[in-house]
């Protein structure tokens, strides 16, 4: 059976993004709803800078993340980055998807709201990739964190305007590190 997971849901529970070639995948399947506020009434009420998160490994096959990922974590901290990233790694099962949206970085919105301690842009999204360190890392000034990173994503999609990102990533298990 299918499960998906709806991080920072709020009080919507609509399903913004799924994989256009499985029209089936419009609706949820097996919807968890996580939130940090209890008032949203969540299936589980959780912080999402605390780590670990409160699933087992290998539990979803699709992880959205609507306007959540700018609360999380502080712009400058890549060991949180990469721990956040990670831990979602973790809970995907092999291939699962991840579906984002974030405020464009060129938005008025990616710091103007108080709330909002990071920007993530679509250049942060290939330090997720362990094929890109291999090929870019020696010959860019791309930094290496494969040190510390061992989770590995590819991107699927990623559309950026003047106000909002759009991704998708793959969760690849096991991982190209090397």
């Amino acid at each position: 059976m299918r499960k998906e997971l709806l991080i920072g849901c709020g009080r919507r529970r609509e399903k913004l993004m799924y994989d256009q070639s499985s029209p089936e995948l419009s609706q949820w399947q097996g919807l968890v709803t996580l939130d940090i506020n209890l008032d949203h009434k969540p299936d589980v009420a959780h912080d999402l800078t605390t780590l670990p998160y409160p699933f087992d490994d290998n539990t979803f096959d699709e992880i959205h993340a609507y306007e959540v990922l700018e609360h999380t974590g502080a712009q400058g901290d890549y060991k949180f980055f990469f721990a956040q990233w990670s831990e979602f790694w973790r809970i995907m099962k092999p291939n699962a998807l991840f579906f984002a949206t974030v405020p464009s970085w060129k938005s008025v919105w990616a710091w103007g709201d108080p709330s909002h301690t990071r920007v993530v842009q679509g250049a942060s999204l290939s330090f997720l990739s362990q094929a890109v360190y291999e090929r870019d890392v020696g010959t860019t000034p791309m930094s290496d964190f494969r040190y510390m990173y061992k989770a590995d994503f590819d991107g699927v999609a990623l559309v950026e305007n003047e106000d909002t990102c759009r991704f998708v990533l793959r969760a690849i298990k096991p991982a190209r590190i090397t």
